[in-house]
């Protein structure tokens, strides 16, 4: 037990298509002791999903009682459901001398910003709306009215993006893979202090381009792709 480590926090955040769950799939096989935080929801699974592993399904009932025992970090009423993390998660990586991962959304992250404002912040975009949608589509879980409702609080989403510390835009997947393994094995080594290798400051590099300041410029045609179908009334 290592009941005195500071656990680093990694939140990402992403618009639904954005394929953050694979990323968070492909991260945690590649990077040790880095717990993942599963969420509690009220929705009922979909598809192959199942309970403890994507998620931890209850009812509205036991959700409140929850809140009421005050057990989460953060939640909030996504469509109608409620996701929350609970605090537990935290204590046990603490005890475990390893980091937590936390996959929630944009309301999410700002409860955890705000109680932990040295978490590290990572935003997840797709390269523009129509990628987007044809994602939304090709899963084939939604009905056609949720995935316009879908693609309108993705467009609300995105606007949150400079409130993270790093924006990684998933046009290619293993790309996409090993720039968020950069990011996260560059913060430990920055909080670590440890003298750095050539490989090490090249991996730091690689990271820093998805630094906000570092990708605003890119960012912005990704903004006006969303801003575009909305005026136009494209789907």
């Amino acid at each position: 037990m290592v009941a005195s480590y500071n656990p680093l926090v990694f939140i990402i955040s992403a618009p639904s298509g954005s394929g953050k769950s694979t990323l968070v799939e492909e991260l945690l096989k590649l990077v040790p002791d880095l717990d993942f935080s599963i969420s509690y929801t009220t929705r009922p699974p979909r598809g192959s999903e199942k309970n403890s592993k994507q998620y931890y399904f209850i009812d509205r009932g036991q959700f409140e009682e929850m809140i009421k025992a005050d057990e989460f970090l953060e939640y909030a009423d996504v469509f109608g459901n409620c996701y929350g993390t609970a605090k537990r998660f935290l204590r046990e990586a603490r005890e475990k001398g390893r980091d937590l991962l936390l996959d929630i959304d944009v309301q999410g992250a700002k409860q955890i910003q705000q109680k932990l404002p040295e978490a590290v912040s990572i935003f997840i975009l797709a390269p523009d709306r129509q990628t987007l949608e044809w994602r939304l589509r090709k899963r084939s879980e939604d009905k056609e009215e949720v995935i316009q409702r879908r693609l309108v609080t993705a467009s609300r989403e995105i606007e949150n993006y400079d409130k993270y510390n790093y924006i990684l835009v998933n046009d290619r997947l293993d790309e996409s893979v090993e720039r968020l393994e950069a990011i996260v094995r560059s913060e430990r080594l920055l909080r670590s202090g440890k003298p750095r290798s050539p490989a090490d400051e090249k991996m730091l590099a690689w990271a820093d381009q998805c630094r906000l300041a570092n990708i605003r410029e890119r960012v912005q045609p990704i903004l006006a792709s969303f801003v575009t179908s909305a005026t136009s009334g494209g789907r």
